[in-house]
């Protein structure tokens, strides 16, 4: 770079997210649980950290949440905690526990 000209790249900030976020297919669901209330949403997107679902439902941040993922292949279950919630739109889920401490069972292959 020479002093005095700028840069016409933009300016690229560091992501706070440790995983790769990817588009979930349109048949992906989860069934979720959170303060007692039940609901089927769609899964927009998900890394190995958390995922993205649409409802209209909104959550305070904290609040955990178990999960049921609806598959041909068996029973998914995984425990998370909302990082955020965007009204009428969807909550952010973190992923706290998978595998047998969310009493996972994973589909044979």
């Amino acid at each position: 770079m020479v002093p005095g000209k700028t840069s016409s790249r933009p300016a690229t900030f560091p992501s706070r997210r440790l995983t790769s976020r990817v588009p979930a297919p349109s048949d992906v669901w989860v069934y979720w649980r959170c303060h007692g209330r039940e609901d089927v949403s769609r899964v927009r997107d998900m890394s190995m950290g958390g995922l993205f679902i649409e409802t209209p439902e909104s959550r305070e941040e904290g609040v955990q949440a178990r999960l049921h993922f609806l598959v041909q292949e068996g029973q998914i279950r995984a425990d998370a905690v909302v990082r955020h919630s965007r009204s009428s739109v969807g909550l952010g889920l973190k992923f706290t526990a998978l595998g047998e401490q969310a009493g996972l069972s994973w589909p044979s292959c």
